[in-house]
C-alpha cells in the first residue's frame, strides 16, 4: 500500500484500534487459484503474537481455505470511514484555486500466514466469541448456547477456522495533514455537517490526535 510518510500510522494500538473497529474484513490470498478474496468477520487477540493474531472461519464450500493450508501468505484489509473531500470545503480555495479534490480515508493492511483447523472445539470456541462481541448490543443478545446441540455440531462440520499471527501491519490514517490548519478544519467542518453519516465519522476522526 503506498503511504506517503505524513499518513503514515505506526502506533500499534491505533492499529490493532482499528482492526477491532472493523466489523468485516477482506482476506486476501494468492495461490494455485489465482488471486481470492474473502469477506469475514475476525477477531483479534492482541496478546497472542508481537501484533497479535487474527481468528476467523470460512465456510467449507470456500475453497480459498486450502490456500491458507498449504502455506499462502494472507493480505487482511481493515477498511474504516472515508469521504470524498471537494476542493471547495477548503477557505483557502478563496484566495488560491490552485487546488483539486481528494479523498480521506482510514485503513490498516495486515500479513500473515494461517494455522488453518478443524476440530470442532477450537470451531465453537470462535463461533462463540464472534457471535458474543457482535450480540452484545442486542436488546435480547442470542448466544450459540440457544441452538440445539446436535443442530450446532452439524453447522460446525460446514466450517474450516484458522488463526492468523500477524506478521506485518501498515497504516494509513488520510485526513487532511497536508493542508494548513485552515484548510484542515474546513474539511472538517464539511463533513460533520454531511447528511452522510460516513463522513461524519471521518469528521470525528479528524478531531483525534
Amino acid at each position: 500500500m503506498f503511504t506517503p510518510s505524513s499518513y503514515k500510522e505506526t502506533d500499534l494500538s491505533q492499529l490493532q484500534q482499528q482492526i477491532e473497529q472493523t466489523r468485516l474484513a477482506v482476506l486476501v490470498t494468492h495461490g494455485e487459484q489465482g488471486l481470492q478474496a474473502s469477506h469475514l468477520p475476525l477477531l483479534l487477540d492482541r496478546s497472542k503474537g508481537s501484533n497479535g493474531t487474527l481468528y476467523g472461519h470460512f465456510a467449507r464450500a470456500n475453497r480459498q481455505w486450502q490456500e491458507l493450508a498449504d502455506g499462502a501468505e494472507a493480505l487482511v484489509v481493515f477498511a474504516g470511514p472515508d469521504a470524498y473531500v471537494s476542493a471547495g470545503y477548503y477557505p483557502s480555495k478563496l484566495e488560491d484555486p490552485r487546488t483539486v479534490p481528494t479523498w480521506n480515508y482510514q485503513v490498516v493492511h495486515a500479513w500473515g500466514q494461517a494455522e488453518v483447523f478443524h476440530d470442532a472445539e477450537r470451531l465453537l470456541d470462535i463461533v462463540r466469541r464472534l457471535s458474543d462481541h457482535h450480540e452484545q448490543r442486542q436488546a435480547k443478545p442470542w448466544s450459540v448456547d440457544d441452538a440445539p446441540s446436535d443442530y450446532m455440531a452439524g453447522m460446525l462440520k460446514a466450517i474450516v477456522g484458522f488463526a492468523l499471527p500477524i506478521d506485518r501491519l501498515q497504516g494509513t490514517r488520510k485526513l487532511s495533514q497536508n493542508r494548513s490548519a485552515v484548510d484542515i478544519e474546513g474539511v472538517r467542518s464539511a463533513l460533520a455537517n454531511s447528511s452522510d453519516p460516513m463522513d461524519n465519522q471521518l469528521a470525528t476522526l479528524m478531531r483525534q490526535p
